[in-house]
């Protein structure tokens, strides 16, 4: 079948539909033609029913052409110069309606006098004027609510792009943690059996129930600080199993950690650095301090982990936990959140983590 050289239309309910006028259009024409209706009524003194009588037709007939005009339309011509060249052929027709519904057959006998005449040829030029005039206001106003949800349309794409990637990002990041925190527990427990550690035994028991519990939440996506919390102190009393004599350690709660969304093992791995390269290595061991403030009136929270083993070496980079954990911790806050790090007199280390919750990356 040969294809037709106007656009295609659906004559279904809601084909129809698309070529009725909006309301907004026609209630702007209608107060138009209520106004101008008034005006001509007082120019010429027509009764005022007669002048609205024909101006509210010849508006209706333009607003269906305009309508009609912007959906179904040649293929070589566009929407706008469809709408335009209806409103031009159209006026002329519905006046020309309009003078012959109100003369009937005296209609000639009507246009043969002047007076007649360019009353007619007004009505005409008036229908061409504010037919036109408001077409180019219209099409105006509908060219600027498409390129407003274009742009809506095409932001929306933007952030649902930027959060799969942030997501993929995360993923990414956990998959390096996991296997970091867990092969640097296990060299620990490594350690107690090739040294034949009587306390080798409990240690793995205490291991092998510390990961059933922390396993579920390595990528767990609503973790909070508190049950970040609950698994640091659940290591550090696994440690202070395996070197009873050489760790201490303390956890403080942060006010309305239950509701504080966190990345998680992000603490914990700052928990770990501090037992593997600050306690292990020094022979008298140290204390580690995990705390945290929350600033109720500007959002602001601090955490941090303490410890007063060893300190940094001065050839010492940071490692990929901490690398992870500062680009986690800016995937779930945003670019303002960071880590700091810091020496502690006479030795030791403390790291900082400071962020917004209700900030978005």
């Amino acid at each position: 079948m040969p294809k037709l050289p106007f656009t295609s239309l659906t004559f279904s309910r809601r084909g129809l539909i698309a070529l009725l006028p909006s309301a907004r259009h026609a209630l702007i024409v209608l107060v138009f033609t209520l106004v101008l209706s008034w005006g001509l009524h007082l120019f010429s003194g027509t009764p005022y029913p007669a002048v609205f009588g024909r101006i509210g037709f010849i508006g209706a007939a333009l607003l269906l052409a305009y309508s009609v005009a912007g959906v179904v339309h040649p293929r070589w011509l566009s929407p706008s110069s469809a709408r335009i060249a209806a409103i031009v052929g159209t006026a002329p027709i519905a006046a020309l309606v309009t003078a012959i519904v109100a003369q009937r057959g005296q209609f000639i006998a009507h246009l043969s006098q002047m007076e007649n005449l360019i009353g007619h040829l007004l009505m005409v030029f008036l229908a061409l004027l504010f037919g036109i005039l408001f077409s180019l206001l219209a099409m105006r106003r509908e060219r600027h609510e498409r390129e407003r949800t274009d742009r809506l349309q095409a932001e929306l794409e933007k952030n649902r792009l930027e959060r799969e990637l942030l997501d993929a990002r995360l993923r990414l990041l956990q998959a390096q943690i996991e296997p970091h925190f867990l092969f640097n527990t296990l060299s620990n427990v490594e350690a107690l059996v090739a040294s034949g550690s009587s306390n080798a035994g409990p240690v793995l028991r205490h291991l092998i129930a510390y990961l059933r519990a922390a396993m579920p939440r390595l990528n767990d996506a609503e973790a909070t600080l508190a049950t970040e919390l609950q698994l640091v102190r659940a290591y550090l009393e696994l440690m202070r199993t395996r070197m009873p004599d050489r760790l201490q350690f303390s956890v403080t709660d942060v006010p309305q950690a239950a509701t504080l969304r966190f990345p998680a093992m992000a603490l914990l791995t700052l928990v770990e650095n501090a037992v593997r390269h600050g306690i292990d290595p020094g022979m008298q061991g140290g204390a580690i301090e995990v705390g945290g403030l929350h600033d109720e009136s500007t959002g602001k929270v601090a955490l941090w982990v303490s410890d007063t083993g060893v300190g940094m070496a001065e050839t010492a980079l940071p490692g990929v936990g901490l690398a992870n954990v500062r680009s986690r911790l800016q995937a779930y806050y945003g670019a303002s959140a960071r880590l700091e790090l810091h020496e502690t007199a006479p030795h030791g280390v403390r790291v900082e983590l400071h962020f917004i919750p209700g900030e978005t990356p």
